[in-house]
């Protein structure tokens, strides 16, 4: 389904290899992503060339971000349709993936779509700022990461209880991140982190990313994350 020249071509210019197994494990991917996209929302993006670029070569480049430990625990909080974890898995099969979504029908996705890939994965219907208080994945893991639309301090206090310290949260976010990601230092060490890099990429005049690594160096207080309604209306902001 999608273009093997144009995928190893994009990854081609990030330093980026995509072998032939993995292509193939892609491409069953994006085959099983636009079948289920017709019966529940996954993706805007079902065109071919959108999903080699701008899903998984856009993924793909977390192993450009951040060096990812050998067996590192990882958890994809508000995973959607496995962008970025599942690619960067498919890549790295020595992690260990957990895809945590608050939407049961993407979790039923997620599930068929791991065991048809053979990718070893958690799949957890959860909220996260629920699943983030909970000891089993309470700081439990070498790398949080996502892939949304929410600020970057709301995100932080979903993801940052997750990791452990000396983990790392990365964030993946539009490339003109710099106002977001001021608005967001205060929260982000309020809540234990440290920003260590913003690391930029262009992979297309149309699909450009920033991915923003932050440094667990504390304990995250027990009172984050808290519910949404509670950071909605009390943001994390110096008062």
């Amino acid at each position: 389904m999608i273009d093997a020249a144009l995928l190893r071509a994009v990854l081609e210019r990030q330093n980026l290899t995509c072998s032939d197994a993995l292509f193939d494990k892609l491409d069953r991917y994006a085959r099983i992503l636009v079948e289920w996209n017709e019966k529940i929302n996954l993706t805007a993006i079902t065109d071919p060339a959108g999903i080699a670029v701008k899903h998984f070569a856009d993924s793909l480049l977390l192993l450009r971000a951040l060096e990812i430990p050998q067996n590192a625990a990882l958890i994809d909080v508000g995973t959607g349709a496995g962008f970025p974890s599942v690619p960067v898995a498919l890549s790295r099969p020595d992690l260990r993936l957990t895809l945590l979504d608050s939407l049961n029908k993407r979790i039923v996705f997620l599930k068929e779509l791991t065991a048809a890939l053979e990718l070893p994965a958690a799949c957890c219907h959860a909220r996260a700022e629920e699943a983030g208080q909970q000891p089993a994945f309470r700081e439990k893991f070498d790398v949080a990461t996502a892939r949304a639309v929410t600020n970057l301090r709301d995100l932080a206090e979903y993801c940052l209880p997750f990791v452990k310290i000396g983990g790392y949260f990365a964030a993946l976010k539009g490339y003109e991140v710099e106002e977001e990601l001021s608005e967001a230092q205060f929260a982000i060490a309020q809540l234990g982190g440290e920003v260590e890099a913003v690391r930029k990429f262009v992979l297309s005049e149309e699909a450009r990313r920033a991915i923003v690594l932050v440094k667990k160096v504390r304990h995250t207080p027990p009172k984050y994350p808290r519910p949404a309604a509670k950071m909605k209306k009390f943001p994390l902001i110096p008062r």
